[in-house]
């Protein structure tokens, strides 16, 4: 796997009804490089869900476009892997049918979608679950499989829209880690949205704030932590002064959106 530039070019998302107009987006413009892990925050409704989705090609956006090797993005492909929030694993395939199923439309042979299938979920530490069902694993198993299923068929952009949010505290612990372990191994584009700051700091190069709807870019700051991290980076004094930094913007935004107009 190797990563791929993303650019996202003056993108903008209005949702029309009958009876009101809804400006979720204004124009954002960003250049996402192959090799580095970006993360969007920002207030809740602010767009970054949209924006992340812009990019997976699962909404269109009303202006603008999105590139991916300077091809423009018309809808999904396997040159983007997404993991959402909820699981979204099959009841009733087992592990290794759950990710050989990405593969489905691929030229691999029916052996090579199995060798690859079981490659994936080794690198997320779970290869000895592949007969076990998804019902049969706790939550943090099952985002192993979703994770190991998005890698398989070896995008070179990886999209989390906060895969950990519904996770406990250990566990989430334990997936941020694992994740930092992946991307190291195969240093891939990776765009991620969070609303956990200690999250974004500990796993990003690149920190994007928007701001409340329309979502604009607030903030594009770079942590100062070296790599490679380890859990002691979240009481460092790096990571303290960071995090104060994020809050104070954050704090900003809320409170310009319950501001009496």
């Amino acid at each position: 796997m190797s990563g791929a530039e993303a650019r996202i070019l003056d993108v903008t998302k209005t949702y029309r009804t009958r009876k009101r107009t809804v400006e979720a987006l204004a124009p954002i413009t960003l250049t996402l490089k192959p090799d580095e892990f970006t993360t969007i925050i920002g207030t809740s409704g602010c767009g970054k869900s949209t924006l992340l989705h812009i990019v997976a090609g699962l909404e269109q956006p009303s202006g603008g476009r999105v590139e991916i090797k300077g091809t423009p993005v018309v809808g999904p492909g396997r040159d983007r892997g997404m993991v959402f929030q909820s699981y979204t694993l099959f009841p009733w395939l087992d592990v290794q049918a759950n990710v050989e199923f990405a593969l489905r439309d691929t030229p691999l042979s029916k052996k090579e979608r199995s060798d690859r299938a079981r490659e994936y979920l080794d690198l997320v530490g779970i290869a000895d679950f592949g007969t076990a069902m998804p019902a049969q694993l706790s939550g943090g198993m099952r985002q192993r499989v979703a994770i190991a299923r998005a890698l398989s068929y070896r995008p070179s952009v990886l999209l989390m829209d906060e895969p950990f949010g519904a996770l406990d505290a250990q566990t989430r612990q334990e997936m941020q880690e694992l994740l930092l372990q992946v991307w190291e191994a195969h240093r891939l584009n990776v765009l991620f949205v969070t609303h956990d700051i200690d999250e974004a700091i500990f796993l990003s190069d690149r920190i994007i704030m928007l701001t409340g709807r329309p979502g604009r870019v607030k903030l594009d700051v770079r942590p100062q932590i070296p790599r490679p991290r380890t859990v002691d980076v979240l009481t460092s004094p790096e990571m303290m002064t960071q995090k104060a930094e994020l809050l104070t913007a954050l704090r900003e935004e809320s409170q310009h959106r319950w501001r009496p107009q």
